[in-house]
């Protein structure tokens, strides 16, 4: 099954409310199998400085992710919210990270 990750920053803590990314479109589109359960919807992060990263998981068919893969700008490095959207079901806070027991992947 094909799904589409989009990144947005709708939370901005910089000087006048932008960030240099605004406008373009952060996707990635994988296949994802069976092994993950991802499901549609909204995952959020909060970074704890003002900043806020939202990534929208939707099922798209082949010809729409050729569509996307053209049209990305990447993923801002942010690839390791869908590594863990897939592992975990969810973005992990920064806390459950650095637990010494943290799960591997995030």
């Amino acid at each position: 099954m094909l799904m589409a990750f989009e990144l947005s920053l709708p939370g901005v803590a910089s000087w006048n409310g932008r960030w240099t990314g605004e406008g373009r479109p952060y996707v990635r589109v994988e296949n994802v199998t069976k092994k993950w359960d991802v499901k549609p919807g909204c995952y959020d992060y909060d970074f704890g400085d003002g900043w806020r990263a939202i990534v929208t998981v939707r099922q798209v068919d082949g010809a729409t992710a050729s569509k996307l893969r053209r049209q990305s700008a990447g993923f801002c490095g942010y690839d390791w919210m869908i590594c863990e959207i897939k592992e975990h079901g969810r973005i992990l806070s920064l806390q459950e990270r650095q637990a010494p027991n943290a799960p591997i992947g995030g």
